[in-house]
């Protein structure tokens, strides 16, 4: 299991793999970094920042199984759009304009951006920004605005030749397409201007956290030792990009190649494996971000198994690691062989999705009406799950904004459970819909029709509550989850026929709007194969909209898309909490709990607590990290 860089990017079930951090550089030491978040819903305890000497030497890092880096070149493509190659590789060397991660939080840490607050006119349609001092390039050559406006002309070189080159593009929406020009009126201030008004929010959060600038004054070449190259020249800037793509696809060149020494992050790389995965990174002494007094040397080191990683924990041989699922009962031998651990949820949001289309049963009309949908989430006990299939390592959520991490934008219907455990409500619910229970059997419409005390507009009189629940074998939590829910289904008359499945079949022929699965459009009612990431600015344009991409199940609400089109377009910063909050009350989906991802790390490395939190959330900043002996 992968957790995807970008938003809205399916997950076959989260919080599994990858281990991340928060960290240091530079000639003094500086904890203005990410703050120090609470940790409710948290398994285990960060402890606080060691006091005394720091000392400086190699950090050890485990790399995830089949998740090495691939991708050098900090204008990733599709392929290359993931946490492996973005947030535990390249970020390390080269820092995105806005630093959105800060402890468990998906918030903006702003010691860690390149530029300061966005500055918003001409009816949220110009946004500029200034790009700090602070922060330069190992060169020596200071960190410009010309930078952002060279990765900006760069993007639209690499779509111009495939829509795959640059991985979080979406034609017509965001950058490079709603982005009429980009201006460089000084050195340290860039001005985009957009073809129309948008929300603020949302372009912040998730269009701007994507730039991450490049050294002009190095890069914009079309060869090793040509010549420097205009380019804001459309011809100049593809062979700039083909110049700089071939370097990335070669990667036993990644630590000889002098392109790649030019950073503005805290590390440098100094080897790497093409074999392996393997890589080791020094620090940057000329980083001016916050960090540890001194920073230590970073050394990835690739495992093929769970197995084999957890075996290196046992044996105490990896500084920084994690604590697979499966070996949650081995919590102790881990904490007795001198290693903390913490764990947390990420920003996603499992689900059981909803087919609105499926004509089989009725059951088109019957999941199109909202009691039954609110009924039915009364049958999942997430506190239940989160403790007998999570070992207690995980948090609950009720819409798709969990519970936890908090988020600035998480509605308050989506704080506590709105629809708390109880078959006995689900079968009120239902009662009072014109239905008759059969616990134990199938319920049965007795009262067809679309007023008060009836069943629901075009469920016709003797309908059955029966119908079918795809689901991946993989993670073992979600056949647990979905034996639960036929079970306690079953109790108030709703006959769930379980089918078991895999990850990728479930996506390529379970879902609507994928042209060769339309054959299955009655074949299935409901699945469950895990779910997708959220976005800082955590809108569902494209998953639960209308005509969205990733609408699995063809749910088609005229408010929701109302809110999730007014999420990106309009003025109101809280918009996309409001679309939120209609979401978790109109359930397009079943909603599931997210399990922690468990960070492991030895007693004798210290830093910030929120630089060891952030791991639970797929970023790796060892910068903060020293070892106190």
């Amino acid at each position: 299991m992968m957790r995807f860089a970008r938003p809205g990017a399916r997950i076959a079930a989260l919080a599994m793999l990858t281990a991340v951090a928060t960290a240091a550089c530079g000639s003094s030491s500086n904890s203005s970094g990410p703050s120090s978040n609470s940790d409710a819903g948290a398994f285990g305890k960060i402890p606080a920042a060691a006091t005394g000497a720091e000392h400086a030497g190699t950090i050890t890092w485990a790399e995830a199984p089949g998740y090495t880096p691939t991708w050098i070149l900090p204008l990733y493509t599709s392929a290359a759009d993931a946490i492996n190659d973005i947030n535990e590789f390249e970020a390390l060397m080269w820092r995105p304009l806005y630093w959105f991660a800060n402890g468990v939080e998906p918030s903006l840490t702003p010691s860690m951006s390149l530029a300061g607050t966005p500055t918003w006119s001409n009816g949220d349609k110009t946004v500029s920004m200034t790009m700090k001092s602070n922060y330069k390039w190992s060169d020596g050559k200071p960190l410009t605005s010309r930078d952002v406006l060279f990765w900006f002309d760069e993007v639209k070189a690499a779509l111009k030749e495939n829509s795959a080159n640059w991985g979080p593009y979406s034609p017509g929406l965001g950058i490079p397409d709603e982005v009429a020009s980009v201006t460089t009126p000084s050195a340290s201030t860039v001005v985009f201007q957009l073809k129309k008004a948008v929300n603020p929010g949302w372009f912040w959060d998730d269009e701007l956290s994507a730039v991450i600038p490049m050294p002009s004054a190095d890069w914009a070449r079309a060869s090793a030792g040509g010549p420097l190259l205009d380019f804001t020249v459309p011809a100049n800037a593809k062979k700039i990009y083909d110049y700089l793509a071939a370097a990335s696809k070669s990667e036993s060149t990644y630590a000889s190649n002098p392109l790649w020494q030019v950073v503005d992050g805290p590390y440098k790389l100094s080897a790497f494996n093409s074999g392996t995965g393997a890589f080791t990174m020094a620090p940057n002494a000329t980083y001016g971000g916050p960090h540890a007094t001194k920073i230590s040397a970073l050394q990835g080191i690739p495992y093929t198994s769970d197995t084999a990683e957890f075996n290196a924990v046992r044996a105490g041989s990896l500084d920084v690691g994690y604590l697979p699922p499966v070996d949650l009962k081995q919590l102790g031998v881990v904490k007795s062989g001198g290693y903390n651990v913490f764990g947390y949820p990420d920003f996603s949001f499992n689900y059981v999705a909803y087919n609105f289309l499926d004509k089989t049963g009725d059951f088109n009309k019957i999941i199109a009406q909202l009691y039954f949908r609110q009924a039915f989430a009364h049958l999942q006990d997430e506190n239940g799950y989160i403790k007998a299939f999570f070992g207690g390592a995980g948090g609950p959520a009720y819409g798709p904004v969990p519970a936890v991490p908090k988020s600035p934008y998480t509605p308050a219907n989506a704080q506590a459970n709105p629809y708390p455990f109880s078959t006995a409500t689900t079968i009120s619910m239902l009662k009072s819909h014109g239905w008759t229970v059969h616990p134990g059997g199938t319920d049965v419409c007795a009262k067809p029709g679309s007023g008060a005390g009836e069943c629901g507009a075009g469920i016709p009189a003797g309908t059955k509550l029966a119908f079918n629940l795809i689901y991946a074998t993989s993670p073992a939590i979600i056949p647990e989850e979905m034996t639960d829910l036929a079970s306690q289904a079953a109790k108030a008359g709703i006959t769930i026929s379980l089918q078991s499945s895999n990850f990728n079949y479930i996506i390529t022929n379970y879902d609507n709007p994928v042209p060769s699965g339309k054959p299955y459009i009655n074949k299935w009612a409901m699945e469950d194969y895990g779910g997708f990431t959220d976005s800082t600015y955590p809108t569902t344009l494209g998953i639960f909209n209308g005509p969205g991409a990733e609408n699995e199940g063809s749910y088609n609400d005229p408010k929701a898309n109302a809110l999730i089109n007014a999420s990106v377009t309009g003025g109101n910063p809280a918009a996309v909490e409001a679309e939120a909050a209609y979401l978790t009350t109109s359930q397009p989906g079943l909603f599931q709990p997210n399990p922690d991802f468990i960070a492991v790390w030895k007693t004798a490395l210290s830093g910030a607590p929120a630089s060891f939190a952030t791991l639970t959330q797929s970023n790796l900043n060892p910068e903060f990290w020293y070892f106190t002996k």
